[in-house]
């Protein structure tokens, strides 16, 4: 009888302790779960404003980004271009390039932040940055990096292969002249 006054208050530690250890795994699996629902949407935002782009909607930038939203290119630029200057760059760009297009190669979301590769293709028809157009097709590869909060893009970080993009349009990269 003594034996069994012992195993039954052990075997009610033992039942509650499972019982919230479960509790704080569904608490844990919601957790998760929510955080994946954000990646999700993240990663669907992103996409969304690349799908635009490509149809030449510009407007989209100031949808789906915060008044303030900063853009560094290359990623460690001193001076980030603001939101009304980005959808400049985007407007020069299609102007350089009306045969614009942005292929996601890559897009995944860790918390807060997407990752983007994507390859730019165009035809350089227009003045880009001072070059004159030169009828030459482009390939240049990028990889961004976004945060996002509450469902909007905050700062933006690319690195893009600028050198090579301007190879491609026919720039020579020449060592500087001896004095």
């Amino acid at each position: 009888m003594k034996k069994l006054l012992m195993i039954l208050p052990l075997a009610m530690i033992l039942c509650v302790m499972v019982g919230c250890q479960d509790k704080e795994a569904m608490v844990e699996l919601e957790q998760f779960k929510a955080q994946a629902a954000v990646e999700e949407q993240n990663e669907a935002l992103i996409k969304n404003l690349i799908e635009e782009l490509n149809e030449g909607n510009t407007t989209i930038v100031e949808e789906v980004c915060v008044p303030d939203y900063v853009f560094y290119q290359p990623s460690n630029a001193p001076e980030p271009m603001n939101r009304e200057q980005t959808i400049e760059f985007e407007l020069a760009l299609f102007k350089a390039f009306p045969d614009a297009n942005f292929n996601i190669k890559e897009l995944f979301a860790v918390g807060d932040r997407v990752i983007l590769r994507y390859i730019f293709t165009g035809t350089h028809e227009g003045e880009l940055q001072g070059i004159p157009p030169t009828g030459k097709k482009v390939e240049i590869s990028s990889i961004v990096i976004y945060r996002i909060q509450n469902g909007k893009i905050v700062e933006e970080r690319e690195e893009l292969d600028m050198l090579g993009g301007m190879m491609q349009v026919g720039m020579e990269l020449k060592p500087k002249e001896g004095k």
